[in-house]
């Protein structure tokens, strides 16, 4: 696999989704099993480890989940987000008040298992397409409020992000042409609202839409739903005119077929709601 190391998001903007995920654990009593099993004053070693290979991401999250807690917990990392490791490996060590590591380990392996889940699958689909110009990007179909995070595993995973928000750019979809009227006015419109600063991406579903949308002058369009065959046919048209991008209900089996088509873009939603977490455990280390 290749590597790709992500800068990290600045923890000012990770803090409030720890503690959201903290708040939602702890309840109106805290961790009661915890605080009746072991004594107050017990210290503890523990070991965060991947129990299968894949690609790292969350750490920062982790160390936080255990921070907001006790600052006094000491968290050594051994790796960093968006490093391929082997099963077994051990990526960080976790030591202090016994119970409040293990008041944090849920929330921090639940980030971890999911956004290293993402950052895998990112990986083996970018490196499956390694050989055609398609770069592969996620999509807005993410959890409320952990989108930041699950684009960031994206990245870490070597692929693109395509817009973060409404307020990124400007994508005209089918309903927006419906309610315009058409796709020459609908782009007219938001030519007229964008300036010559924000580029312009429509989506089409066939060769028609994609022809109305080139003479209108879209600087992007978004293939949906093409076939492999309707997808070179489409690049061909859009040769120097404007980038492409393929999207609808591309999985890891199907996306071979459509880099091959020679898309700029292969938009994939499946990398942030239908991927599987990554196995990643916190072991006691007597």
């Amino acid at each position: 696999m290749s590597v790709h190391i992500e800068p990290a998001i600045d923890e000012v903007l990770l803090k409030p989704l720890v503690q959201a995920a903290l708040v939602e654990d702890l309840g109106r009593r805290g961790d009661v099993t915890s605080q009746a099993t072991i004594p107050a004053d017990k210290q503890a070693q523990l070991q965060i480890r991947a129990r299968q290979a894949g690609v790292i991401c969350g750490m920062d999250l982790a160390h936080l989940s255990f921070a907001l807690i006790d600052k006094q917990i000491e968290f050594s990392a051994q790796v960093h987000d968006g490093e391929y490791v082997e099963a077994n490996t051990v990526l960080a060590t976790v030591s202090g008040n016994a119970r409040h590591l293990l008041t944090g380990e849920r929330t921090a392996l639940n980030f971890m298992t999911h956004l290293s889940g993402i950052a895998t699958a990112t990986r083996q689909i970018v490196d499956s397409v390694a050989d055609y110009p398609a770069q592969i990007t996620c999509t807005r179909k993410t959890i409320p409020g952990l989108r930041i995070v699950q684009k960031y595993a994206v990245r870490c995973g070597g692929g693109r992000n395509h817009r973060l928000g409404l307020d990124d750019a400007i994508l005209i979809k089918d309903n927006h042409i419906a309610i315009a009227g058409d796709i020459k006015t609908a782009i007219k419109q938001a030519q007229d609202f964008a300036g010559h600063l924000i580029p312009i991406e429509v989506e089409v579903d066939t060769l028609e839409q994609l022809q109305q949308a080139l003479d209108a002058g879209a600087n992007l369009v978004l293939l949906d739903n093409m076939t492999p065959e309707t997808l070179k046919q489409a690049v061909a048209l859009c040769k120097g005119r404007a980038k492409t991008e393929a999207s609808g209900g591309i999985t890891p089996e199907t996306v071979t077929a459509v880099a091959e088509a020679g898309v700029d873009f292969i938009a994939m939603g499946y990398l942030t709601h239908s991927t599987t977490a990554l196995d990643i455990g916190l072991d006691f280390s007597a």
